[in-house]
């Protein structure tokens, strides 16, 4: 049986990607997490800010993780790169464009009015951007280089979310794919120095 904090973590997760952070309310987060009410405040004492932190931190974690595990699953590095965008797609179609990036989404809504998810999201992202910079790094890139090119992936990617889901269409997801592909491709051929 999962635990009641993990049932809340999850549903709230769930309902933050698909509703937005100011769209969830905490008697629906408790409802379909099938949890007492006071069990949210017993875990979170903060609210829903406290859980919203812990929501972005949890779910950014679990994202980079998953970038991880396709970039070590795949021949190269430009694969690696090709099978995120091509996955990101699929998965939006899968979900009825419903399952986009979490941490964008309360990123969009948040970040002027809460300092503490704010900075969760911005902790998240540079997570992100140093595991992409790592890599870069690896396959031969220089420093201040790789981590333009991990900025300009994560920018295609965030954005290709947000269009697929107004198109309802992965015609920006494959845009964006390519051009950061192509982009990683003629950093990988530049002549070293």
């Amino acid at each position: 049986m999962v635990a009641t904090k993990d049932r809340i973590l999850f549903t709230s997760a769930e309902l933050f990607r698909r509703k937005g952070y100011t769209g969830t309310g905490l008697k629906e987060v408790t409802t379909q997490a099938q949890a007492p009410f006071g069990s949210l405040y017993h875990h979170y004492p903060g609210g829903k800010e406290e859980l919203g932190e812990d929501v972005i931190r949890v779910s950014g974690a679990f994202f980079l993780q998953l970038f991880v595990f396709i970039a070590d699953d795949a021949d190269d590095l430009v694969s690696g790169v090709q099978a995120f965008f091509d996955g990101a797609g699929e998965t939006l179609v899968a979900t009825g464009w419903q399952d986009a990036c979490p941490i964008a989404v309360i990123a969009l809504e948040v970040a002027s009015t809460s300092e503490r998810l704010r900075v969760a999201t911005a902790d998240v992202f540079e997570s992100w951007l140093a595991e992409a910079q790592g890599r870069y790094i690896a396959a031969g890139i220089l420093a201040d280089r790789a981590r333009a090119l991990a900025l300009s992936f994560l920018c295609a990617l965030e954005g290709a979310f947000i269009l697929c889901r107004a198109l309802r269409s992965t015609e920006p997801m494959a845009a964006a794919g390519a051009a950061t592909v192509a982009e990683l491709r003629r950093e990988l051929d530049r002549p070293a120095f």
